[in-house]
């Protein structure tokens, strides 16, 4: 089984991602800041990395391209919540726009677990979720 990483200050949706994740089977570990992802990233192997955009210190993105710069193509699913402006867009709207960004699977907040298990088996490349074999339908694009 595939191991995760997530990385969320929000202790509630950091929990309750690992917890919905670990039901499913899979290995998952969880870090409350960019700073200790990218630790935990370089000191173990992950298949996975599940990060919030908006975080004090080192922000999503700033830590996604960080985790690619040794592999370009690694699985990540990017999550927020946050709306820009009255635009009713959030920062995930703006990813496919960055060359080196465009393939990170999006997750909106808040999310229900399937949402969750449908962007993993997305970012996986797998067709179908873990523990329930249920066809994939990607996450939106915008």
């Amino acid at each position: 089984m595939p191991r995760i990483l997530v990385i969320d200050d929000q202790n509630h949706v950091r929990t309750a991602i690992v917890l919905a994740l670990q039901a499913k089977g899979f290995d998952v570990v969880g870090a409350e800041s960019g700073q200790l992802g990218l630790t935990k990233f370089e000191q173990s192997k992950f298949d996975l990395v599940i990060a919030d955009l908006f975080m004090p210190g080192i922000d999503g993105v700033t830590l996604i391209k960080s985790l690619r710069e040794s592999n370009p193509k690694f699985p990540v699913i990017a999550m927020s919540g946050v709306f820009l402006g009255t635009s009713g867009r959030t920062a995930l709207d703006h990813l496919p726009n960055m060359s080196d960004l465009a393939d990170v699977v999006r997750l909106q907040k808040p999310f229900r677990p399937n949402e969750l298990l449908e962007a993993v088996a997305a970012a996986l490349g797998t067709q179908t979720s873990p523990a329930d074999a249920t066809p994939v339908s990607h996450p939106q694009t915008a």
